[in-house]
Formats: C-alpha cells, structure tokens, sequence
C-alpha cells in the first residue's frame, strides 16, 4: 500500500473491501474533521432505525455480531492500512455507542449528555482505557477500548440518575 493510503484512505480503498467499508462506518470515517465523533453520531440513525424493530435480547445479539463484526473488519484493515487503529475506522465508536444508546433514556437530553460523555472519555482515555488502547492489539485492540468507554458513560450516567433521585 502506498504512504498515501496511510495518510488519505479513499472511496476507491472502502470499495476495495467489505472490511473496510465496515471500519470506516461506511464512509463516515472518511470526513477529515473529528472522524470518531462522526462514527459516534453515525450509532443515532442506526439506533433509531434498528431499535423499534427488535427485542431487548435481540438488541444486544445483534451488538454481540456487530462487535465480532468490527473486530474482524478494523483487524483487516488496520493491517491493510499499516496502522492498526487508524483515526478513520470508526465502527468502534459506532458499535459501542449503540450499547449506550440501548441502556439510556430514549430523550434528547439524555442522548446528548451520553454522547458527551462518551466522546469525553473515547477522546482521554482515563485509565485503564489508555492501557487497554495501548496493548491490545489488531481489530480486538480497536473495539474493546471503546466499549470501556461506553461502559464509563453508562456508569457516570447511572450516578447521575443516582443522585438525582436522591434529590427528589
């Protein structure tokens, strides 16, 4: 692959492989500003679109493939890439934004707070994501960080709420 690759996927790369479409959150990884915002907010249609339509069980099964999904897709193309988790593969944020999205009131400010958070702690990485970031490696690497992520948002949230009904 050529250093341009490395640098600037393109449409020709995403369509050279269902892989990488799926990494780059078909195509919304390929906006040059704030990439992993855009893949989180990409998680709001999906959600809304998807979540009406199925069970809770359901739900998180198909977050379950979602996840091996995108752990088989940023592993192939962060190798095809040369950078195991390239700012543009954003199924990550995608897939683990869903979860959060499954666990939180369906209310715009709820979503909003959530999506705040989430990007807070996705953009940090307060301990032990950093870890995780760090030495997990190849398409695994790239998609649990991120669910440590959502897992922080949903337990500031949780406290929140806590404190909240506690207040009432």
């Amino acid at each position: 692959m050529s250093t341009d690759l490395v640098l600037r996927p393109s449409w020709r790369f995403l369509l050279n492989h269902p892989a990488h479409m799926i990494a780059f959150g078909f195509g919304v990884g390929l906006v040059p500003v704030a990439p992993g915002t855009w893949g989180t907010l990409l998680a709001l249609p999906v959600f809304l679109l998807v979540s009406p339509r199925l069970e809770a069980v359901e739900f998180l099964l198909m977050l379950a493939v979602l996840f091996a999904l995108g752990v088989w897709a940023c592993g192939v193309t962060g190798r095809a890439i040369g950078a195991a988790d390239h700012g543009g593969m954003v199924w990550d944020e995608t897939v683990a934004f869903l979860l959060v999205l499954f666990f939180v009131p369906a209310m715009l400010p709820w979503q909003a707070a959530a999506f705040l958070l989430f990007r807070l702690f996705d953009i940090l990485k307060p301990p032990p994501i950093r870890y995780y970031d760090q030495s997990l490696k190849g398409g695994f690497g790239v998609m649990f960080d991120d669910l440590i992520a959502a897992s922080y948002t949903l337990l500031v949230l949780a406290v929140a709420t806590t404190i909240m009904d506690g207040m009432t």
